[in-house]
């Protein structure tokens, strides 16, 4: 039987969220990257379901862990699609795990200060903060592409601490992204906290060396 994480909730102070996938059901990302937008690129260069899927995912996995992969702005150009009006046609897919308004609502209760820090380009976070209404929990948000580095380099984490200042030892980051979750760990952030099934149509992960939960209830600050 799996024990809950029990959190030492007195030795943080700053609490860093990512959001695809840890705040939001990843189900809407993987169906529009792996699903939706194949299928329009096949429309679109005139190419078999088969042979579209192949050359999105060749080109995805050439971006992998990189800005670029996140970047809306770049899929546009480099696919000739509309990016962000697509995700615009999947906006209803878009949902909040279970759990996790009550936990933003009890770490503000307990003073913790509140940041969401994401990958996720300017539009698709717009697109997501307006379908769920979460922009209210937070005392900042942070997209890395304001800072032109994605989270999965140790670097951002010293770029976004000089616009949102903060301690390591007593920060806590939880990202549904094991090479994010490294990043930080080599930086210093001391408490990390995976979640074991970003996308709640797929089974749980292996979330290796980091502690994780299932949903935000088993980790409330008060």
């Amino acid at each position: 039987m799996r024990v809950p994480p029990v959190l030492p909730w007195r030795e943080i102070d700053s609490v860093f969220l990512d959001m695809d996938g840890t705040l939001l059901d990843l189900y809407f990302d993987n169906h529009f990257w792996q699903v939706h937008v194949p299928a329009k690129y096949a429309e679109r260069h005139g190419l078999s379901p088969a042979e579209a899927h192949a050359e999105c995912f060749r080109r995805y996995d050439a971006k992998a862990g990189t800005l670029d992969w996140y970047c809306l702005d770049y899929w546009t150009e480099a696919l000739n699609l509309d990016i962000a009006q697509l995700k615009e046609e999947l906006g209803h897919l878009i949902q909040v795990h279970p759990g996790v308004t009550e936990f933003l609502s009890q770490v503000r209760m307990a003073g913790k200060r509140l940041a969401l820090v994401t990958n996720a380009h300017r539009a698709s976070l717009a697109l997501k903060l307006r379908q769920t209404g979460l922009e209210v929990y937070f005392d900042a948000i942070h997209s890395a592409h304001s800072f032109a580095i994605a989270k999965e380099d140790k670097a951002f984490w010293a770029v976004l601490r000089q616009v949102e200042p903060f301690d390591p030892a007593r920060t806590l980051l939880v990202d549904d992204s094991l090479p994010v979750l490294r990043s930080a760990a080599a930086y210093g952030i001391r408490h990390l906290l995976a979640i074991r099934q970003p996308d709640s149509r797929l089974p749980a992960k292996d979330t290796a060396e980091f502690l994780a939960i299932h949903r935000f209830s088993e980790v409330m600050p008060l």
